[in-house]
């Protein structure tokens, strides 16, 4: 009997054989589908021919490295990715969050805390159209903005949609829920990654320094995400729900 098509699908891209055995074993065992791919070309030749729900992927690849191909599924959709990254390259890993990777692992690394991670991450991109439409909203507007949650769609004041990432619509959603209120980047690591931010992490600050970017160049408004000194973050601007 083969698996139920409903199984989340995700493809593996890591260089390394072991490793890719390893967890195509292990996430198989926790109830995933899984594809496995050592490089760009198995990963462009694997991704026309199926459907993913999550990519993993190491950012050091031979040849066409993992930055390139984080670039080339950036320009096809916008499927969530873990990253994986070597111990202390802080510079990959910034790189990384800059391209849209919504989370990340650093090896070596044990395979329940990647499967805790792909949980977290699919949890949150597929907060469902039926929870959105239990609050019975149609419409968030701030600052000129408007967002459809039901779609997870975001608007500029003109009314041109502007792209998101998985991460990014959440990080926003997170401000707007809370708008008005500094929120320090240990809470904001907490609500959307479920864990503390360690003391170097600057994944929070990539990300806002990402969304704070789509929103001033099309408003030319800097004052939306306000940085506090020594606090964290907070959006500033009145938040109005139409249902």
């Amino acid at each position: 009997m083969g698996l139920d098509t409903t199984t989340p699908h995700l493809l593996i891209i890591d260089d390394d054989r072991e490793i890719r055995e390893l967890l195509t074993q292990f996430l198989e065992r926790n109830h995933f589908r899984v594809t496995a791919a050592k490089d760009g070309r198995e990963a462009r030749k694997a991704w026309a021919s199926g459907h993913y729900q999550l990519i993993v992927l190491d950012l050091m690849l031979p040849g066409e490295d993992g930055l390139d191909i984080a670039r080339w599924v950036r320009s096809q959709n916008n499927i969530p990715i873990i990253m994986v990254t070597a111990m202390g390259d802080e510079t990959d890993r910034i790189i990384g969050l800059e391209f849209g990777a919504d989370d990340y692992v650093t090896k070596p690394f044990n395979p329940r805390e990647l499967l805790a991670r792909i949980r977290a991450v699919l949890r949150r991109s597929s907060d469902t159209t039926e929870k959105r439409l239990s609050v019975d909203v149609r419409k968030i507007s701030f600052a000129g903005w408007n967002i459809d949650p039901i779609y997870r769609r975001l608007f500029n004041p003109q009314g041109s949609e502007i792209p998101l990432t998985g991460g990014e619509y959440d990080l926003l959603m997170a401000l707007l829920e809370r708008a008005n209120r500094v929120l320090t980047r240990e809470m904001l690591m907490e609500l959307l990654h479920g864990r503390q931010a360690g003391p170097f992490d600057r994944s929070i600050d990539v990300a806002i320094s990402r969304l704070r970017r789509k929103l001033d160049s099309e408003s030319g408004n800097s004052q939306i995400i306000k940085t506090i000194r020594g606090g964290g973050y907070v959006l500033a601007a009145e938040v109005e729900r139409t249902t």
